[in-house]
């Protein structure tokens, strides 16, 4: 796994500075989370997306009021303890108290602590230390098989 880690860490490292662009997924030209989860998964896994996606507004998660970001991921990933999150696995976010969750990023690491490689809006894709206060709104982690 440490190698499969390294290899999800350095795609997503490659998105860096992609622009934030809601439902995209093309590297250096635009990218939402999803759309860099999907991107990296393109470059690691050799293959296409594992599913189409039907279009989404920027309030889906809060439209429908359900966990789809987090059914959708567990189809493809596997879901692991969040005290087990390290490099290379994917986290995801409840932005809001008592709401979806519907932000996802990439664990990094770096200079011994980790790091969180994800886009966000109006933002580029960037790498930020993962903070406290990220850790009170992480809910899920995965590992990709």
């Amino acid at each position: 796994m440490e190698t499969d880690s390294k290899k999800i860490v350095a795609a997503a490292r490659g998105w860096i500075g992609t622009p934030y662009v809601h439902q995209a997924s093309l590297k250096k030209k635009g990218c939402d989370c999803l759309g860099l989860l999907r991107g990296v998964w393109r470059e690691v896994k050799g293959a296409d997306d594992p599913e189409i996606l039907p279009p989404y507004s920027p309030d889906w998660a809060e439209a429908k009021g359900e966990e789809t970001l987090y059914i959708g991921l567990r189809r493809h990933l596997n879901e692991i303890a969040l005290a087990s999150v390290a490099a290379g696995h994917v986290v995801l976010f409840r932005m809001i108290a008592h709401g979806p969750a519907k932000h996802c990023a990439i664990v990094g690491d770096r200079d011994g602590g980790l790091t969180l490689i994800h886009a966000r809006q109006n933002k580029q894709v960037n790498e930020e230390a993962f903070t406290d206060a990220w850790r009170k709104k992480l809910v899920f982690a995965f590992e990709v098989p």
